[in-house]
């Protein structure tokens, strides 16, 4: 009898720590988690706020590029889509680093910046590179893998969501950032 109860008292128990872990997530406002099973993180919502290190170690934050449009990339230098799409990013930057635009590449390299500062000087990119060895954007931004994009307008709104590697410095990609820096 005192087992059955000692069960009894711990399932209880156990169901009163769900019932109060799933009460404190409804009521958590800024959660990524969306009982409805829709993304928080999708076009026409606010970007989430984020802080990392730069490879010089300053600590970057997206409110830092609030009145910018910005291409937040999602990368390793082990996944050879992401490899590709640097040529083309760096093109774009090019043509858009003296406008209201920022590229924010965000390498999930476990390594951090002891593998991701000799790959940006081996393949001459000057855009800022962030470090999140522990994948914290990732999973902020609901990320499913690597390369995955999103950009973010003037006001810190998601613009478009991409996964996977694109061509980033076409004429329309271009015209297409354009036209988002100069009508927010």
């Amino acid at each position: 009898m005192a087992r059955k109860v000692n069960i009894q008292s711990i399932l209880l128990i156990f169901l009163i720590v769900v019932g109060v872990g799933i009460t404190v997530l409804l009521q958590t406002k800024d959660s990524s988690f969306d009982f409805s099973g829709t993304s928080r993180v999708r076009k026409g919502l606010d970007a989430p706020a984020f802080t990392l290190p730069g490879l010089d170690g300053s600590m970057v934050s997206l409110a830092d590029y609030k009145g910018k449009t910005v291409l937040l990339n999602i990368w390793a230098t082990w996944c050879p889509p992401c490899v590709a799409e640097m040529p083309s990013m760096e093109k774009l930057y090019q043509e858009l680093k003296n406008e209201d635009f920022e590229i924010l590449a965000v390498s999930i390299d476990v390594t951090g910046s002891n593998e991701v500062a000799p790959f940006m000087k081996k393949h001459s990119l000057s855009f800022p590179a962030l470090i999140d060895t522990q994948g914290t954007l990732k999973d902020l931004y609901q990320a499913t893998g690597v390369p995955e994009s999103f950009i973010i307008d003037k006001d810190g709104i998601i613009a478009e969501k991409i996964i996977g590697p694109r061509e980033w410095a076409t004429p329309d990609v271009i015209n297409y950032f354009r036209n988002l820096i100069q009508t927010n």
